[in-house]
């Protein structure tokens, strides 16, 4: 065994500064009254001691313990196989490490995981959290309100019984993705075709939901038999591409809801000898480059910036726990502005909000 040198006081500190304890306390812990130059002082001695503040004594001066739990509703082999997941945890990772806060992954493999983050919440572990992939029949939001949690949601929630009331507007980021869809959907139609099929997402995810309906926008009433149910995986664009070419022959394009499951779909239509695009145009949703520059053709999709979805979920609930009331002890108090969208990457504190734009990006397989 090797000793180990004393590890900085709060004392050291002060004596290098010249200041008093409690000064060096206002500064390293984050509060006001200190002059600048006294406050530029005790920041050279800290970093000259190498001092690092005791976690758990700043968190009762303080009241934050600058953690952020992030909660993925989804089992972990989906979360690890899935690159959407991965980009939007860069984006969260990149905005709470340029604020100094610690992320806590809590993943959910199924219902008896909900009771367990539930109480961890609860705990008092956490300032937050941020929550994704949720979908309608989910308890979470439920449970993480009762825990007292400020949150924000990824994706646009999907209930309606007034679960947030007692906190304020819901708070959320998300994309056009019923926009985004009718871009899709009218890029095919002026390419000429005109049996346009759409593989959709889990539709218990209003993501999924939403692009559905904005296929529907541009298509109104098309036949019934131009759509499958997928989950957004491979395997699940592989099996409903087989289905609607059992159905429908005929077709001459696919809007599939995101690029994993268009993905699937180029593999069967490959195997069926059909041609993309000459005989089968493809269109996907997302433009995780790790997928649509490497399918054959390489995949036209409707691009959504998915690390920025993360960054702004994390500034929106940072902004939150800054304000009076808003920090990990409870919700923060209630926003007076109606739920409207606003700019991207400018998100007020007070709106509910942020719904960024999508962009169509045009490659080889439409």
């Amino acid at each position: 065994m090797t000793d180990t040198a004393p590890r900085p006081t709060l004392e050291a500190v002060a004596a290098r500064a010249g200041v008093s304890r409690a000064t060096v306390s206002r500064v390293v812990n984050g509060g006001d009254g200190v002059r600048e130059p006294l406050v530029e002082r005790v920041r050279q001695a800290v970093e000259e001691l190498g001092y690092v503040p005791n976690q758990a004594a700043r968190s009762l001066v303080t009241r934050r313990h600058d953690a952020v739990a992030v909660v993925i509703a989804e089992p972990e082999a989906r979360v690890f196989a899935d690159p959407f997941f991965a980009l939007q945890l860069r984006g969260i990772s990149k905005e709470l490490t340029a604020h100094d806060n610690q992320l806590v992954l809590l993943l959910t493999e199924g219902r008896d995981d909900h009771a367990r983050v539930a109480r961890y919440l609860a705990g008092g572990h956490v300032d937050g959290a941020l929550v994704f992939s949720l979908h309608l029949d989910d308890p979470l939001p439920g449970l993480i309100q009762g825990a007292g949690v400020p949150t924000v949601f990824g994706g646009r929630p999907g209930w309606s019984d007034g679960r947030a009331a007692d906190t304020g507007p819901t708070l959320y980021v998300d994309s056009d993705n019923r926009g985004g869809a009718r871009d899709a959907v009218r890029h095919l139609a002026a390419l000429g075709r005109t049996r346009i099929a759409h593989i959709t997402g889990p539709l218990d995810q209003t993501s999924a939901a939403d692009r559905l309906d904005g296929y529907r926008d541009v298509m109104g009433d098309a036949d019934p038999g131009l759509v499958a149910e997928s989950d957004f995986t491979p395997a699940g664009g592989e099996r409903a591409m087989r289905d609607l070419l059992d159905r429908r022959p005929d077709l001459d394009a696919v809007f599939a809801a995101n690029d994993l499951t268009a993905a699937g779909a180029l593999r069967v239509l490959r195997e069926r000898g059909l041609r993309v695009p000459e005989d089968v145009a493809v269109v996907g949703f997302d433009d995780m480059l790790p997928v649509a520059e490497q399918t054959d053709p390489p995949l036209t999709t409707v691009r959504q910036d998915i690390e920025e979805m993360g960054r702004l979920m994390a500034r929106l609930l940072l902004r939150r726990l800054d304000r009076p009331g808003g920090t990990g002890s409870g919700p923060g108090p209630r926003a007076t502005a109606p739920e409207q969208d606003v700019p991207p990457g400018e998100p007020d504190g007070a709106e509910a909000a942020v719904v960024l734009p999508t962009t169509l990006v045009r490659r080889a397989s439409a």
